[in-house]
């Protein structure tokens, strides 16, 4: 009798990858109906632009490669990684942004090296990183929650900025995005860090209008939907907690030590757990089952060591948010976690 040996994600239960894949996307629909509540419908066209390319990439590839096209589309694998990416770039950012970035994810992040089960990074999150050193203008062009627009931007104009770059008025998205008062808009890790490094104190940044009573104003909502979904998913047992857990603690031990010792100069953990992609990227990028840590113990090191990272580069680095970063190099890092937190075998 002839054993087959299949390529990861493993999984202890009985569920498909397609299973746990579509539970992924459906446990991700709080925090998608949140976002598209707080930053208007433009999340919602790009997602079905992704879906789109996504699923059209992944066949082209497979027929390319000789292999049934069916059986790929069906592991679902291609539309989380289109869902992630959708949800992570601006809501109304050309649609050109997410097909370059879908490229790279399907084709060379993914496809490169094999296909599902033998990439050594996260798909998404390539992309992603390509898209904001290669894009850093588009990239950044977030606009502000509904509740700080004049004029909420509706589905006609949303649709008319992503295909053409203008809305139904014949306004560029910079001039959307540029308030009353000449301010163009920015996220609320970006303007935490732009008011430190101008001279302001902590307290000082938060008076900025976008912060709300805990993080940046729809960002803490959208983070809370996250973690309903992403606590869902530990609940369904798709996920381990392990990566999670580590993650969030990590990040919250690092920011609450630096906001003692260096006070009035770095965020509060509430607002790196409910600003950017903090649960977002805890619950749904970094447990990918393909490129993270296996071991019990090496998920923990993986997770508390993205944690770290993202509390370095929002701090110092370059770029307000920097859950993408931190997931790639951790990915670097797995090979190396994974040796050295090996579980002794049975009887050493």
């Amino acid at each position: 009798m002839a054993f087959f040996i299949a390529s990861s994600p493993h999984a202890h239960s009985r569920r498909s990858t397609p299973d746990l894949m579509k539970w992924v996307a459906l446990c991700a629909l709080p925090g998608l109906i949140t976002q598209t509540y707080f930053f208007g419908w433009g999340t919602i066209i790009q997602l079905v632009i992704a879906i789109t390319i996504a699923l059209g990439l992944e066949a082209l590839v497979m027929v390319a490669r000789k292999r049934p096209a069916m059986s790929a589309l069906r592991d679902n694998s291609a539309l989380v990684t289109a869902w992630l990416l959708a949800v992570a770039i601006p809501p109304l950012s050309p649609w050109w942004i997410v097909a370059i970035g879908l490229v790279f994810a399907i084709l060379i992040a993914k496809h490169l090296y094999g296909g599902i089960g033998q990439n050594l990074f996260n798909p998404a999150m390539v992309a992603y990183v390509v898209l904001l050193i290669s894009f850093p203008v588009q990239m950044t062009s977030w606009i502000s929650p509904t509740e700080l627009q004049s004029a909420p931007i509706s589905f006609g104009d949303a649709f008319s900025l992503i295909i053409t770059g203008y809305n139904l008025d014949g306004l560029s998205l910079q001039q959307i995005r540029t308030g009353i008062d000449g301010i163009t808009m920015a996220t609320p890790l970006d303007a935490f860090k732009t008011a430190l490094h101008t001279g302001n104190t902590a307290s000082e940044a938060l008076h900025q209008p976008m912060f709300g009573a805990l993080a940046g104003i729809g960002w803490e909502w959208v983070n809370v939907a996250y973690l309903i979904g992403g606590l869902a998913l530990i609940k369904l047992r798709v996920i381990n907690w392990h990566i999670p857990v580590s993650f969030l603690i990590s990040l919250t031990v690092c920011s609450g030590l630096f906001m003692l010792l260096t006070p009035g100069q770095t965020a509060s953990p509430i607002i790196h757990l409910l600003s950017g992609a903090t649960m977002l990227g805890a619950f749904f990028i970094a447990t990918d089952p393909v490129s993270a840590s296996t071991t019990v113990k090496g998920r923990l090191v993986f997770g508390a060591f993205i944690g770290a990272l993202v509390f370095i580069i929002r701090s110092w680095g370059g770029f307000p948010d920097g859950v993408a970063f931190a997931v790639l190099l951790g990915n670097m890092c797995v090979p190396l976690i994974d040796y050295y937190t090996k579980p002794r075998t049975y009887g050493h």
